[in-house]
């Protein structure tokens, strides 16, 4: 079952469970998937999404909640922070495993290796190759430090 179908069977068991805050939440994947899906027709595509492409909208739609709870939270508006938090329980269910910190640095010493990366200047590949085997099971805004740390 590809993850496009995983998500609509949540939405129809949440449809039948009337578990409307998790309704909500999968609407909005949802919304995002169409909308990438006519920017793409829009580009002459023709290609359905792939299980990667929908990894990377889900981890793009997670890493804005953060921003925005953070803001909330900033802002004193405590319900609107939880609200955001409980949006990212549900985008996360869709997620891979996020790997831990050895996982992450033995993946980025094997990517190196697969690229041959040797200098700094390689730091591009080794970041396309992380993205592409590892969508949604890594934070790259923490990955880049640990690939530069290597490298340098």
């Amino acid at each position: 079952m590809g993850l496009r179908q995983k998500i609509n069977e949540a939405l129809k068991a949440a449809m039948r469970e009337r578990d409307r805050a998790r309704l909500s939440t999968l609407r909005l994947i949802n919304a995002a998937l169409k909308d990438r899906d006519i920017e793409l027709r829009g580009k002459g595509e023709d290609a359905a999404l792939s299980d990667a492409d929908i990894l990377a909208i889900l981890g793009k739609m997670v890493k804005q909640r953060q921003e925005s709870a953070r803001a909330y939270e900033e802002g004193g508006r405590l319900e609107m922070a939880e609200q955001e938090r409980a949006e990212i329980r549900v985008i996360e269910e869709f997620l891979p495993r996020k790997l831990g910190e050895e996982e992450t640095r033995a993946a980025i010493e094997a990517a190196i290796a697969d690229t041959g990366a040797g200098s700094i200047r390689d730091m591009g590949k080794v970041m396309g190759a992380l993205k592409g085997k590892y969508a949604g099971q890594m934070d790259f805004g923490q990955v880049g430090p640990m690939v530069k740390e290597i490298l340098g």
